[in-house]
């Protein structure tokens, strides 16, 4: 009899952790995030449960096959390491220096990216974005407008697009006389990405 039930054991271990699941310590909670429908038009908005990293990309080695990104801030910032591989969805997204979301899911106790996008800052009400190719339209048709480059001065000086000033985004208040007086006249500004 003994033996028998030695037997069902490992067993019973494994039907105790199908029932009761595995807890993962120091991991991410998972968040609620909303997605837009199918590209037939459905925008009925899904909520699914995805853990997810939002931060600065700090470093990226394409041959370790590592994502260093800073999560947190103030006291509670840190860098955590997420590993991706060739099922990964847009590597290209992890930029240093850039704002990024990382989906992930954990395998042997360790992050591993499934998706990485890239983090967009969110436009102030009135203002809408413009793409290059909608710009470049209205630059060949010599339209009326302001185009502001954003980024540092060393950055301004090495390359700019043509036509464009000068006002650092850190400087703005200091260099706003730049700004044409008109103030129903078009403002486009760019800096160095998107996010």
């Amino acid at each position: 009899m003994k033996k028998t039930l030695i037997k069902f054991i490992p067993f019973l271990i494994m039907a105790s952790f199908l029932t009761t699941g595995c807890t993962q310590t120091g991991t991410t909670p998972p968040k609620l995030i909303a997605q837009h429908g199918t590209s037939s038009g459905d925008r009925s908005v899904l909520l699914a449960e995805v853990p997810v990293y939002m931060g600065n990309v700090a470093d990226v080695s394409r041959k370790a096959k590592v994502i260093a990104i800073e999560v947190g801030k103030g006291a509670a910032a840190k860098t955590v390491l997420v590993k991706f591989d060739d099922k990964t969805k847009g590597i290209e997204n992890a930029v240093p220096g850039h704002a990024s979301i990382i989906n992930y899911e954990m395998r042997g106790g360790e992050p591993w990216a499934t998706v990485v996008k890239p983090k967009l800052a969110k436009l102030p009400a009135g203002v809408t974005e413009i793409k290059t190719a909608e710009l470049k339209t209205m630059m060949d048709k010599g339209e009326k407008f302001t185009l502001v480059d954003s980024r540092p001065a060393k950055r301004f000086a090495a390359s700019n697009l043509p036509g464009a000033i000068n006002i650092p985004s850190d400087e703005f208040e200091k260099q706003a006389n730049k700004l044409p007086e008109n103030k129903d006249e078009l403002l486009v500004f760019y800096c160095g990405g998107p996010t």
